[in-house]
C-alpha cells in the first residue's frame, strides 16, 4: 500500500484527517495544505468515488489549490478542502452532515468549511449547528454570505472578459462564441452574463436536461459533453469537474482561450506549457474562480460588506493580467507563473 507521503499529489500538507461515523454512515477526508496565512479554508465536496484513493487524491489536489487561490486573492486564509465519500446512490442525510460538522469542530478552527459540489446552503446550516467554523450560510438580500456560486460566476465572467481583451483585443463578448462545459451554478451565472452581453453560447453537461434548460433560458444551443472541449469557439469555459486538460484534449482544442471556473483543470502541471505551446491563453483556474472564496472569507472574517466583496472580485482581471504579463516576459506558461507566485506567498517559494 502506498503511504500518504508518497502520493503524487501530496505537497507538504500540514494535516490530513480521515473521518468515520458508523452511526450515520459518514466517511470523509479533511485535508489542510497550509495555514501559513490563516485557517485552512475551502469547501466540502460530496461525491461518489470509485475508490478511496481517488477521494484522497482529490482532497490533496483541491486543498493545495485552495492555498494558492486564497493567497493569490490576497485573503488572510490558508488552504483546505473536505470530501465526503458518497455511496453509489448519493445517499446524504442530516445525521451524516451533522457528524461532519462535529469533525470540523474537533479541528478547533484550523479548518473552515463552506459549500462545494454536492453540498448546499441547507447542509451548511446543519454543519453550523455543530460548529462555528463554517461560512456560506443563508443571509438577507444584499448581505454578505450565502451561496458562493454567484460570486464565483461573476469572477469567472470578468476573467473571461480579461482574456478576450488580451487574446482577441475585444472589450465585449458580443458576437463571440463561448463553449461552456457544465450547467451548474457557476456555469449558469457565466452563461447568463455572457448572453446578456451578446455572446453566442453552446452548453454541454452530463445532465442533458439541465443543459437544455439553461440553453433555452439564454438562447444558446446544447452541445455534446464528449466533444464540447474540441468545439470551434472563441472561448472554451470549463465549469464542471477538473483534470479535463490533458494531452488528448489540448491537442483537440480549437479555441484561442481557455477560461472557466472548474478546479484543477490541468490533469498535470506540464499541461500548462502544452497550452502555451499551442498559442492558447489559459486563465489559471484558482485565480479566475476566486469569487466564491472571497465572499466566504468576507462573511467568516466579517471584514466587509457586499460592496467590498464585489470590489475584491473585480480585482481578479488585474491579477490575471499580472500573470499573463509575467508569462509573456519570462516565457513561462501562466500556470507555472501563477504557481510560483502563490508558493512564494505561502512561504514555500
Amino acid at each position: 500500500m502506498t503511504d500518504l507521503w508518497s502520493l503524487p499529489d501530496f505537497d507538504g500538507h500540514e494535516a490530513v484527517t480521515h473521518v468515520s461515523d458508523p452511526a450515520s454512515g459518514l466517511r470523509a477526508i479533511i485535508a489542510m495544505h497550509s495555514t501559513h496565512l490563516g485557517p485552512a479554508a475551502g469547501g466540502t465536496r460530496f461525491w461518489h468515488y470509485a475508490k478511496g484513493e481517488d477521494a484522497l487524491n482529490d482532497a490533496l489536489r483541491l486543498s493545495r489549490g485552495m492555498s494558492y487561490k486564497n493567497a493569490m486573492a490576497g485573503l488572510p486564509l490558508g488552504g483546505g478542502k473536505a470530501v465526503i465519500l458518497a455511496d453509489d446512490k448519493r445517499t446524504k442525510t442530516p445525521a451524516m452532515i451533522a457528524a461532519f460538522g462535529r469533525a470540523v469542530d474537533m479541528l478547533g478552527g484550523r479548518y473552515v468549511t463552506a459549500e462545494d459540489v454536492g453540498i448546499n446552503v441547507a447542509d451548511m446550516q446543519t454543519v453550523r449547528r455543530e460548529t462555528r467554523h463554517v461560512a456560506g450560510l443563508p443571509v438577507e438580500a444584499g448581505a454578505v454570505g450565502g451561496d458562493p456560486g454567484p460570486h464565483t460566476s461573476l469572477g469567472v465572467f470578468l476573467g473571461i472578459k480579461a482574456a478576450v481583451r488580451r487574446a482577441l483585443g475585444k472589450d465585449s463578448l458580443s458576437g463571440l462564441h463561448l463553449a461552456i462545459q457544465g450547467a451548474g451554478s457557476v456555469a449558469s451565472g457565466v452563461a447568463r452574463r455572457a448572453a446578456a452581453e451578446g455572446a453566442r453560447l453552446t452548453i454541454a453537461d452530463v445532465d442533458q436536461a439541465k443543459a437544455a434548460q439553461l440553453a433555452s433560458e439564454v438562447g444558446g444551443s446544447v452541445g455534446d459533453p464528449a466533444t464540447i472541449l474540441s468545439l470551434e469557439a472563441d472561448v472554451i469555459s470549463p465549469n464542471a469537474l477538473g483534470a479535463i486538460l490533458n494531452e488528448e484534449s489540448i491537442a483537440a482544442l480549437r479555441a484561442p482561450i481557455v477560461a472557466g471556473g472548474a478546479n484543477n483543470q490541468l490533469a498535470r502541471s506540464e499541461h500548462g506549457a502544452a497550452l502555451m505551446q499551442r498559442g492558447i491563453l489559459y486563465a489559471p483556474d484558482y485565480v479566475i474562480n476566486a469569487g466564491g472564496i472571497i465572499n466566504v472569507s468576507t462573511e467568516y472574517l466579517q471584514d466587509g460588506d457586499a460592496d467590498v466583496v464585489r470590489s475584491r472580485i473585480e480585482g481578479i482581471p488585474d491579477r490575471l493580467e499580472a500573470i499573463w504579463s509575467e508569462s509573456a516576459a519570462s516565457g513561462r506558461d501562466p500556470a507555472t507563473v501563477s504557481d510560483a507566485m502563490a508558493r512564494k506567498l505561502i512561504g514555500r517559494g
